[in-house]
């Protein structure tokens, strides 16, 4: 009850009210923000007077009444459902957590990745969410993000899509639908997987409480993805945070010439690792041996060839017959070796002789160029 009633008097990630919480306990420093006790040190009279006007119109119990009616719940640290990993935010971890959905929170945190990155993001940037959504929620995983616009929504639908599991963690009361546009996904997220919050049912989103949110988001999740952001964006900090907290940042690169993509470049330059679909954020995250599939071109027959025969193959120029002296000079090999070596490219279709020259057929040429050796 105590830390309910504290959700409406200090603000989210306030280290100086977390270092009280530490020192006095959660009933003692509501019970001398309620009562009329002397101010803690450091503190001066007027703002431990702003408190002591926010502790005087709390009403924990009204709260807890309406969050039990929207289906939510107040967890506290300690208890069975608190993910633990929170505490690693030390002084700036949440008085508690406001829960809105059917499933543990505790479980779900454990196997979670966050995607966050612009609101105003492109069609490829909105594209990579929702795949990067998917493929997680395919994988298992949940995918935790902010509930706004943009890529969030996007991350958020993209889960939903494949089936998966997602949680929004919201910077206003988890009865609130913000913002107002993404009203049907919020309820749907409530009702497929989790809405999270350290504000009261009621309360209000402000800009600080915006950026106070991503710690929550960097500290419950194994690993942070961004997918566009700008220089100043507020996706940055939650990789930022992630980072500081010993987790994966993770970064998607988008065109050079994108300012929604400079962030991200950025970041990576940083050492953040580049991703660029489901797999390879898993790798990272995931158990030992979840590995991403090596990635390459497509395979064509000369990459088939023992390296001599590639090498004598390479010898022969384009549109010219030439003899096997010729060959063997420029392969470095012997002339009989060459002789040997020609015969069996012959039989593979990839020359064919003319008199006393050998010329490269057209199965020879990668698939798509024009010339001996273009890619």
């Amino acid at each position: 009850m105590a830390r309910a009633g504290l959700t409406r008097v200090v603000e989210p990630g306030d280290e100086r009210a977390g270092r009280w919480l530490r020192e006095m306990g959660a009933v003692g420093l509501w019970q001398r923000v309620t009562r009329g006790g002397p101010a803690p040190t450091g503190v001066s009279a007027t703002r431990w007077e702003g408190l002591r006007t926010r502790a005087a119109r709390a009403r924990p119990e009204r709260d807890l009444a309406t969050a039990e009616a929207v289906g939510a719940r107040f967890i506290c640290p300690g208890e069975p459902e608190w993910p633990v990993q929170l505490d690693d935010l030390g002084d700036r971890r949440p008085v508690g957590l406001w829960v809105r959905g059917a499933v543990g929170l505790r479980m779900w945190a454990l196997r979670s990745v966050a995607l966050v990155g612009a609101r105003a993001c492109t069609e490829y940037g909105a594209h990579m969410a929702a795949g990067l959504g998917a493929g997680l929620a395919e994988r298992g995983w949940v995918v935790v993000s902010g509930g706004a616009y943009g890529v969030d929504g996007a991350a958020h639908r993209g889960a939903l899509g494949a089936g998966g599991a997602t949680a929004a963690v919201l910077a206003c009361g988890i009865d609130r639908a913000y913002p107002p546009g993404h009203g049907r996904l919020l309820a749907r997220i409530a009702e497929q997987g989790l809405l999270i919050g350290e504000l009261p049912p009621g309360d209000h989103p402000t800009p600080s409480r915006f950026v106070l949110r991503n710690r929550v988001i960097a500290a419950l999740t194994r690993g942070t993805v961004v997918v566009e952001a700008a220089y100043r964006s507020g996706a940055l900090v939650t990789a930022r945070v992630a980072g500081s907290l010993g987790r994966f940042t993770m970064g998607v690169p988008g065109p050079a010439t994108s300012a929604l993509s400079a962030g991200v470049h950025e970041l990576l330059r940083g050492g953040a690792h580049l991703v660029t679909d489901a797999a390879e954020v898993v790798e990272l995250v995931g158990a030992m041996g979840a590995l991403a599939p090596e990635r390459r071109g497509p395979v064509v027959p000369r990459d088939l060839l023992a390296p001599d025969t590639a090498r004598v193959l390479a010898a022969l120029p384009a549109g010219a017959a030439v003899t096997v002296k010729q060959i063997a000079r420029d392969a470095g090999t012997s002339t009989d070796d060459a002789v040997g070596r020609l015969y069996e490219l012959r039989s593979l279709g990839f020359i064919e002789r003319h008199g006393d020259g050998w010329q490269l057929t057209r199965q020879a040429f990668p698939s798509g160029s024009r010339e001996r050796g273009a890619t």
